[in-house]
């Protein structure tokens, strides 16, 4: 019979799995075997059980340690353990909004901020006020429309500085909230990067174990062999 088709049932759950999904309990890790025993009492260290099984109580434990480290799970905390679970990524989730969805306001703000703090809007202001001062002073010899000490002037100076610095703020604001998405983005990745690193030291230990106990069993049925060979020499 195809070894794919040959079904095993698990003495955790009783339900049937493929026979290549076989676990020995005595591989497990001790902190996860205690955590299984709790759900489940009578499951022994001598049973098996399958390894879909034993990766649901990987998680389950992972996420036991996270609450007993940092206190109840946060939304963050949960959508690590969620995506460890279904195997998927987090990077560039929380920054995965669309910049299409920004208010026209929003948008004018970020312009606003990137235009006023730029070489080429401080070039051309100070172009304006030397104009300014230049036809009022010189060419109209103080008896313009703005004269010295250019009134006119200062007003329209204090109305662009009192209009541009909320708007300014408005952008920082907005790029203060984009510098805590990728810092909850970075949080993110570096914790589901330990607890993936947790995981792998624990199936590298399965691993080990569970090719230790197939080279024992190599070994007794090579020596079983050998003695057999032995007899008939004899």
């Amino acid at each position: 019979m195809d070894s794919d088709k040959m079904v095993f049932r698990s003495d955790f759950s009783g339900r049937e799995f493929p026979v290549s999904d076989k676990i020995a309990a005595r591989t497990i890790r001790h902190s996860i075997l205690h955590l299984m025993q709790k759900d489940n009492p009578s499951f022994s260290a001598s049973q098996f059980l399958a390894i879909s099984e034993l990766n649901h109580y990987r998680e389950k434990y992972i996420a036991h340690y996270l609450s007993k480290q940092i206190g109840e799970l946060s939304d963050v905390e949960k959508a690590v353990v969620d995506s460890i679970a279904d195997k998927t990524t987090l990077s560039g989730k929380p920054e995965g909004k669309n910049p299409q969805t920004s208010t026209l306001g929003q948008r004018v703000a970020d312009q606003v901020a990137s235009f006023g703090g730029s070489w080429t809007f401080i070039i051309m202001f100070s172009v304006f006020i030397f104009v300014w001062i230049f036809l009022n002073v010189l060419w109209l010899a103080n008896q313009g429309f703005d004269p010295y000490p250019f009134i006119l002037l200062n007003l329209i100076l204090s109305c662009i500085a009192s209009m541009q610095a909320p708007i300014i703020m408005m952008s920082q604001n907005r790029q203060e909230e984009k510098d805590r998405e990728r810092a909850q983005n970075d949080y993110m990745v570096n914790l589901k990067s330990e607890l993936e690193i947790r995981m792998l030291h624990e199936k590298i230990d399965h691993l080990v174990m569970h090719q230790q106990q197939e080279l024992l069993e190599i070994q007794k049925v090579q020596i079983d062999l050998m003695n057999d060979i032995l007899r008939k020499v004899r």
